[in-house]
């Protein structure tokens, strides 16, 4: 039983946790299906460049063009990007669930996220995540990636939190093994179910609103 821990600072990653991954392999294959592009070059190019792009050190209109845009195309760099935004879908009962985590507890919500700047910002904007999410923590904003240790720290050291006293929660057992290598209370999230009962162990109010009947 874990409830004599005053948390004060629950952290959140993004892809695998409240959407979908912004940019990932099964998403590569797909627009190398519809665009008939040669998928291996491709994620070569890809693999050589996205750290620096989710770093925030490339423009994602940089980081097209030395992985698809290379070489002439018979598609435009819009129509491309439509077809990357368009991947990211939202995982409904986990938004509502910390919806309701931070209306019923009295945390600070912060997210902790790899991702590149153009895509953090649309996703942030088009799902709503400001409703429940104050801190944003992302790789494009300061320039480490996870695993690196900095980035946690730096989300520590913005939210005045002492690890002790924060929730780490990512889909990627590497990520959860850095968190809590730092002093900070870390779950593996595999599922909305188990999820919620973790963090009721850690004596959160984890309950629901009630659906109204008219």
């Amino acid at each position: 039983m874990t409830a004599h821990i005053q948390i004060s600072t629950l952290f959140l990653d993004i892809g695998g946790v409240l959407l979908t991954n912004g940019w990932d392999r099964h998403m590569r294959r797909r627009a190398a299906e519809q665009f008939k592009l040669d998928y291996d070059e491709m994620d070569e190019r890809h693999h050589m460049t996205f750290d620096t792009y989710e770093e925030g050190k490339m423009s994602l209109d940089e980081y097209l063009n030395l992985v698809i845009f290379h070489q002439p195309r018979p598609f435009e760099m819009n129509d491309f990007k439509e077809f990357l935004f368009a991947q990211t879908q939202p995982l409904p009962e986990m938004i509502d669930m910390f919806k309701a985590i931070e209306k019923n507890n009295p945390l600070r919500v912060g997210a902790i996220s790899n991702e590149g700047r153009e895509l953090t910002l649309y996703r942030i904007g088009r799902f709503g995540l400001r409703e429940f999410i104050q801190v944003f923590i992302c790789s494009c904003f300061v320039h480490f990636r996870k695993p690196d240790k900095d980035i946690y720290t730096i989300a520590l050291d913005t939210c005045q939190v002492k690890p002790e006293q924060s929730i780490y929660i990512d889909d990627r057992t590497l990520h959860v093994e850095v968190a809590r290598s730092l002093g900070m209370n870390a779950i593996h999230h595999t599922g909305p179910e188990t999820t919620r009962q973790a963090l009721s162990e850690y004596g959160l109010d984890v309950s629901m609103p009630q659906p109204v009947h008219h």
